[in-house]
């Protein structure tokens, strides 16, 4: 088991380091970071000094070491747009991401798993249909689309919840903040999470639905059954647990999904986010932004298929097995 972590872990250090060099190559032909600091009145000696304390003038692979070095450490240096320290600024805008992120993933699972077995195991009924119904509308409609009608109806219309923003907010240690304690909080949590949840929740349901209808068909479960044990026992310990393999890789990617390209969703919702403030950064041509974004999501997703590796690697033994 550790020699299985070990390879995984050696894999995404490989990964990341391949990101690593796409986003040094931002600095490199996306606009020269000198002219985007100065103005037009800085004089070319000051811009010459500039470029040397920057050490722009060092070789191309020492530069990317020092990226490689800061990055590790988190420093992605300053915001062109906000003069300010970028991996200040990530972290103002993390907990809010994180916050609509896990609230979505598990509003996904929540629904999702009990709705996906139950169309499994009672297909023909007016729910079940229903339900798959919803679904395909789900998968079918844009999330921008689903934002603004959620937004039309519960903002506009009923006035029953906010359109924007992430309400008031309690701070919890030097920069964590979280409107889980605040009643605006987390009215203004609804949208966002229900929009970012929708098509997961959607997509959790098939891939359920149609893992347990090929399970319950498989001659060991007919044998359980034959056995006489409750259908309880065959469904949720025998036909469910086979189901997981491919559950836990939807549910793992999709978490990383939903982290990395909430960006739409903060878009709409105006969410504090990072996905917005990536949308800013691109707009403004903000390399520093654009290139932690890029290293971070990288890293989210590493991560996630780590533990996704890990997870399967507890439930099917044989996949510990070097291929």
């Amino acid at each position: 088991m550790i020699g299985f972590a070990l390879r995984r872990l050696a894999q995404g250090l490989g990964v990341m380091l391949a990101v690593a060099l796409i986003a040094f190559t931002l600095f490199r032909f996306v606009g020269d970071p000198v002219h985007q600091m100065t103005g037009i009145e800085t004089s070319a000696a000051d811009k010459a000094a500039l470029r040397t304390e920057l050490g722009l003038d060092d070789p191309v692979v020492v530069q990317f070491g020092r990226f490689v070095v800061r990055a590790a450490t988190f420093d992605f240096g300053t915001s062109y747009q906000f003069r300010q320290p970028v991996a200040d600024l990530f972290a103002k805008r993390l907990p809010a991401t994180l916050e609509l992120a896990f609230t979505s993933a598990l509003l996904a699972l929540a629904l999702g798993i009990p709705m996906g077995i139950y169309t499994a195991l009672r297909p023909q009924t007016w729910l079940a249909r229903l339900i798959l119904s919803l679904s395909l509308a789900g998968i079918s409609l844009p999330t921008f689309f689903i934002g603004m009608l959620l937004i039309f109806v519960f903002a506009v219309s009923l006035q029953w919840l906010p359109s924007f923003g992430r309400g008031e907010v309690v701070a919890l240690g030097s920069w964590w903040t979280t409107g889980f304690l605040t009643s605006s909080g987390l009215k203004a949590l609804v949208l966002p999470a229900v929009t970012l949840a929708l098509y997961q929740m959607t997509l959790v349901t098939r891939l359920i639905r149609a893992e347990m209808l090929e399970v319950i068909r498989a001659d060991y479960i007919r044998f359980a059954q034959a056995r006489g044990l409750p259908d309880r026992l065959v469904h949720f310990r025998h036909a469910l647990k086979n189901t997981l393999v491919p559950v836990v890789t939807i549910t793992g990617l999709q978490l990383g999904s939903i982290i990395a390209f909430a960006t739409i969703t903060e878009t709409v919702f105006q969410w504090p986010g990072m996905g917005l403030l990536f949308l800013q950064a691109v707009q403004n041509a903000d390399i520093p932004i654009m290139a932690a974004y890029l290293m971070l999501t990288a890293l989210i997703f590493v991560t996630i298929n780590m533990i996704v590796d890990l997870l399967y690697a507890l439930i099917d033994p044989r996949l510990r097995v070097p291929a």
